[in-house]
């Protein structure tokens, strides 16, 4: 079994490295675009890990405000932003549940393949749990803000098939919460099966190399996002 919170708390260099490799056909800012206009705006993003979206957003947006409970992932997208050369940023390590982060001074709350450890993470009390965490965007948003949630859809399928242990949260963001949804392909793109092979398997096991597509030179992970958003 994958230990994530090792590879979250020891493993940001590997991490970074498999994300990097994904979306390829660049749709994830083009989505993010249509939902809620991105320039100008003051951003907090939760769980931001090594700054996949940060990074993204950075060169557009206002501010971005970066948090994650992990230092270490952390000091990856730190260094990333800080080879950028903007100054629109700032990391800090907090928790979904309570943002370092005064009321309404954001017009956009962020958060992706993280809110769902929310969910995971208290098999009992999660529909509290990530109550409090959506509460916590909420309250960090400006009237006319909005809360964005992506999360993955499936690695290794062409079309959305949300894993099992997931089903039960995304139902409630839409069914409770009032979140409207979309979904995109943010494939991952590999030189050769071995690199593929090489990047992917400390995350999502070696079975996981079956799924990969081969086209002429390259080798693709097909892998389907979900897009969840509030406005507020």
């Amino acid at each position: 079994m994958v230990d994530y919170e090792k590879i979250y708390n020891e493993q940001a260099d590997e991490y970074e490295r498999l994300v990097a490799h994904e979306d390829y056909q660049e749709n994830i800012f083009a989505a993010l675009e249509r939902i809620k206009p991105l320039t100008g705006l003051d951003v907090v993003e939760l769980g931001a890990g090594t700054g996949r979206l940060t990074c993204m957003l950075a060169p557009v947006v206002k501010t971005i405000h970066a948090y994650d409970i992990s230092a270490h992932m952390l000091e990856v997208a730190a260094a990333k932003l800080s080879e950028s050369g903007l100054r629109n940023w700032r990391t800090g390590v907090a928790e979904h549940r309570d943002l370092p982060v005064d009321d309404q001074s954001a017009d956009l709350a962020i958060s992706g393949w993280s809110i769902c450890y929310t969910a995971i993470d208290y098999e009992e009390t999660w529909q509290r749990e990530l109550s409090r965490a959506l509460d916590e965007m909420k309250r960090v948003l400006r009237p006319g803000g909005a809360i964005i949630i992506l999360e993955t859809l499936g690695t290794g399928y062409s079309t959305p098939t949300p894993p099992e242990i997931v089903q039960a949260y995304l139902a409630f963001l839409e069914e409770e919460a009032g979140f409207s949804t979309t979904w995109i392909r943010t494939d991952y793109l590999f030189e050769s099966v071995e690199q593929a092979r090489e990047v992917t398997g400390f995350f999502f096991g070696e079975e996981m190399v079956e799924n990969i597509i081969i086209r002429t030179d390259q080798a693709i992970l097909p892998e389907c996002t979900g897009i969840w958003w509030l406005h507020v």
